[in-house]
């Protein structure tokens, strides 16, 4: 089954140390650097991440939407909140498979649950993302590129027969 992480921007970058910095200079390189993040754990999981940012207080903002490095980004519009743009997400997501939504907002929290999703703190997101990014790293280090490769784990014998057979030598 699909898993799909919905995650509420602004409140990870504002619970997550490694944007605490960043955030000093403006929020571009803290959405830039978020989305660098969720590409690696989507890479490494096989999840769909999609992140919100709110710009309700945008004057004239419009909602769009756009996908980098294969993460769905989107932009409430001027008036509407990151937690109601998320709703409308999730209930179009939860038929299709396993939603889990990243927030600290406690009454999205609630909303989100009857939609038929799960919830996430930022902090437990964070534990799960370096864990992932840490476990998928370990195959891109082995010394040997061909290490676990099915064949490796055979018997010699049996891999004599497969040779012969493979090459039609019976």
């Amino acid at each position: 089954m699909q898993e799909f992480y919905v995650v509420d921007g602004y409140n990870v970058i504002h619970a997550w140390p490694e944007f605490d910095e960043l955030k000093d200079n403006g929020l571009d390189h803290c959405r830039d650097k978020l989305v660098d993040i969720l590409s690696n754990f989507a890479a490494f999981s096989g999840s769909q991440v999609k992140v919100v940012f709110d710009a309700h207080l945008v004057k004239k903002g419009i909602e769009r939407w756009e996908i980098i490095n294969g993460i769905e980004v989107f932009y409430s519009q001027e008036g509407e909140t990151a937690d109601s743009l998320i709703e409308r997400i999730v209930g179009d997501l939860s038929k299709l498979g396993t939603v889990y939504v990243v927030t600290f907002d406690w009454d999205e929290q609630r909303i989100i649950f009857g939609r038929g999703a799960y919830r996430i703190t930022p902090k437990e997101f964070l534990a799960q993302v370096r864990k992932t990014n840490k476990d998928g790293q370990k195959n891109f280090n082995k010394q040997d590129p061909t290490e676990g490769y099915l064949e490796d784990k055979l018997p010699p014998n049996i891999r004599q027969i497969l040779e012969k057979w493979r090459r039609g030598k019976n």
